[in-house]
């Protein structure tokens, strides 16, 4: 069988003919299967979603607990059968529950990754790479310029910076889903304490990490109305959405050091323009040595790239003998546009109340 008999590109996304079903889609299909819980891959509205349990219970925190008619958990590592080809969940090590699919059909193993990154995150479990004749690859940084620097380096210049600077709060973008849980560990892992203090639309998300068994220490929403002094905050650090950094919310903080955590703070001219004090390279997704490394890690002859910079790495793969081809995704972009995770109805309200004048 061939790969093109088993993944199809449709307006909906990809979508697995011998299986009846789509990857991510864009779009409510009858059924889905969800590698991830960013609002880029994880849509309401479809018929039926399977998705590992944390999966499930972030798109049910995001998106409503009706989010799709009927539920069904992957256990990782464990195959099942849908139509005529057999589906695998593994590890993509992106954010907590995030998993890459394998299908099976025909003598042909397909790997959808999803999106993935191969550096260490105490709040998930690391990326596995898995052998296969066809890889579908994320190309978020698909540059030879991005390459990241290990996330505890870039704590610890937080950490010293907090030290540096004991009378000024310190104001962090980071994504509310994956990339805030994943500082936090990565402070408490460092020795850092003291009260962690969040803006009011990562509440939900930050209780469900603990729930799900990911440990974040003393967690405090930022206190509002009269309760909201600008001395509260000194030495303290506050993790909020990154648009949160430049709103009205942001102004009960006396003279913060703005940070932004994310990938993208490799591009200075992004920092400046943000307006970004102390930019934090710090990203849920694979750099370029690491995309490249993947490639040829999972054995594959054959390369997809779904979104992002993928010329680029579609010219490296050619480069070394791979059939590649980039599938022109449009709906799939990193967590900066899908912080349109940020848009979502239930956390937009909360941010909406969060951003009120105090």
């Amino acid at each position: 069988m061939r790969p093109t008999d088993i993944l199809t590109l449709t307006p909906a996304g990809l979508y697995c003919p011998p299986g009846d079903f789509h990857i991510d889609p864009l779009r409510p299909v009858p059924r889905a299967l969800i590698t991830h819980g960013h609002s880029d891959h994880a849509r309401p509205g479809h018929g039926a979603v399977l998705a590992t349990s944390e999966t499930l219970a972030i798109m049910a925190v995001r998106c409503g607990e009706g989010f799709c008619a009927t539920q069904q958990t992957a256990v990782l590592g464990e195959s099942m059968r849908l139509g005529d080809v057999t589906v695998t969940f593994y590890p993509a090590g992106h954010v907590l529950g995030s998993a890459q699919i394998l299908i099976e059909a025909g003598g042909c193993r397909i790997v959808n990754s999803g999106d993935y990154k191969r550096e260490p995150d105490p709040t998930c479990i690391p990326f596995q790479p898995k052998a296969c004749d066809v890889f579908i690859t994320e190309a978020t940084f698909g540059l030879p310029v991005f390459r990241h620097p290990p996330a505890r380096d870039e704590v610890a210049k937080l950490i010293a910076s907090v030290a540096l600077f004991p009378e000024r709060s310190h104001l962090v973008g980071a994504y509310s889903l994956g990339k805030a849980q994943r500082l936090v560990a990565l402070l408490r892992e460092a020795g850092h304490d003291a009260p962690i203090y969040i803006h009011g639309a990562m509440e939900r998300l930050m209780a469900l990490y603990e729930t799900l068994g990911v440990p974040l220490g003393d967690i405090r929403k930022v206190p509002t109305g009269k309760e909201a002094g600008r001395s509260t905050f000194a030495g303290s650090i506050i993790l909020c959405p990154p648009s949160a950094t430049q709103e009205i919310w942001s102004r009960r903080f006396a003279d913060p050091v703005t940070a932004f955590a994310s990938g993208w703070m490799r591009v200075r001219a992004r920092a400046r323009q943000r307006g970004v004090e102390l930019p934090l390279v710090v990203s849920d997704h694979a750099d370029w040595e690491d995309l490249c490394t993947t490639i040829c890690e999972t054995g594959a002859s054959e390369i997809w790239v779904t979104h992002g910079e993928a010329d680029a790495l579609v010219h490296w793969c050619t480069g070394r003998g791979l059939k590649a081809k980039p599938l022109h995704m449009l709906g799939y972009g990193d967590d900066e546009e899908a912080a349109a995770a940020e848009s979502e109805a239930p956390v937009a309200s909360q941010a909406a109340a969060e951003s009120e004048t105090p």
